[in-house]
């Protein structure tokens, strides 16, 4: 969720919108211009805000559910096909994920009752017609609030149909197995979206590629979960490494970036404690400012999780997967660092394990 601009706070939830969402905006404004200038403009605009506020409380709809839970919510990014609210984990409990999944749709149920009680309509097949409701933007809202509900029900995995699908799926399969039919089922209706999308809808298709593309990175996540969880972190961790110095300047880092394949050099003080570490972006950037005097300390990321030796390896690759650094360290009783992890020698140790787990010889072939 890189080109994320903060808004505001709320619950504890950062609440950002991606710099592609003015895109949106820009092209809703100039389709409504051509149709009835800078008033048809300002009104298309207005709606699109306005929906996409109702987008944003139907995740935090999923938030607060899922608070109850014990499950954070770090931030809720406004994309131009919705919203993305990051919670740490779903619950793995089918029946609390059926609750975090339905507690969004049921906002916009209790939005769309509301605004039509509001408008004294009755709710029948007729007056919810386009035509019938067309005629006031309270009335434009409360209609896509019915569609939002709707389209977020289908069980596209990992939207919130799916999610109901997955868990009821998981209550006879497993939660593994449940994941993969799931996700299956979500990729054929994304290319049935995507069919419809190049009718003439562009969201669409990229509503399509976005279900298509998760659906596979959260079976991927789950089936890492299970073929990780009971081993110690100890077994995926990367142990040969050249480490920085305190004292270390990004030309020494530059150096070691040619003279060995790491990608990441953690900075260790005197006693082998973890500081930071300094990635090849940060490297090049330095370099490219003609800054290779510069201390390590200063281009390091020194926001980085470390997880002790006898940590659980999925959890140390879930921590991973949250970590900005895209580097998890692993250290001894001492606090001293002795390997860490990172998202290329985890999909490594995926590829090998599931290899192994398929031909029968066991975890790494232990």
């Amino acid at each position: 969720m890189g080109w994320s601009i903060r808004l505001f706070s709320w619950g504890g939830t950062a609440v950002r919108m991606h710099i592609t969402f003015l895109l949106l905006l820009a092209w809703i404004a100039a389709v409504q211009w051509s149709r009835g200038g800078a008033q048809e403009a300002l009104s298309g605009v207005l709606f699109i805000l306005v929906l996409f506020g109702c987008v944003l409380l139907h995740e935090f709809g999923h938030i607060w559910a899922a608070r109850r839970y014990g499950i954070r919510t770090p931030d809720v990014t406004l994309l131009p096909i919705g919203g993305v609210a990051a919670l740490e984990r779903m619950p793995e409990k089918p029946s609390q994920e059926i609750v975090v999944a339905l507690a969004g749709p049921a906002v916009n149920l209790v939005i769309a009752v509301v605004l039509i009680a509001a408008l004294g309509l009755r709710f029948d097949p007729a007056q919810m017609s386009l035509d019938a409701l067309q005629q006031t933007f309270l009335a434009q809202v409360a209609i896509a609030n019915v569609v939002l509900l709707v389209f977020n029900l289908i069980p596209a995995f990992p939207m919130d149909g799916g999610r109901v699908l997955r868990a009821l799926l998981a209550m006879r399969l497993g939660y593994a197995r449940g994941t993969k039919v799931a996700a299956g089922i979500g990729q054929i209706l994304a290319v049935g979206f995507a069919f419809l999308g190049f009718m003439g809808n562009p969201i669409l298709v990229l509503i399509a590629v976005f279900i298509f593309l998760a659906a596979a990175g959260e079976a991927g996540m789950v089936e890492a979960r299970e073929l990780t969880r009971g081993h110690p972190v100890t077994e995926g961790m990367i142990t040969a490494f050249e480490p920085l110095g305190v004292t270390a300047t990004a030309d020494d880092a530059a150096a070691l970036l040619l003279r060995t394949t790491q990608q990441e050099f953690p900075v260790l003080d005197g006693a082998g404690r973890l500081r930071g570490v300094v990635t090849r972006k940060a490297i090049i950037e330095a370099l490219r400012e003609g800054s290779g005097a510069k201390p390590a300390l200063e281009i390091m990321e020194a926001d980085v999780p470390a997880v002790p030796a006898s940590e659980d390896l999925a959890a140390a690759a879930s921590l991973l997967r949250r970590s900005r650094a895209g580097f998890v360290g692993v250290v001894d009783r001492s606090g001293r660092l002795i390997g860490y992890l990172t998202p290329e020698n985890l999909s490594e140790l995926m590829m090998i394990g599931a290899s192994r787990d398929k031909s029968g010889t066991g975890w790494l072939g232990g």
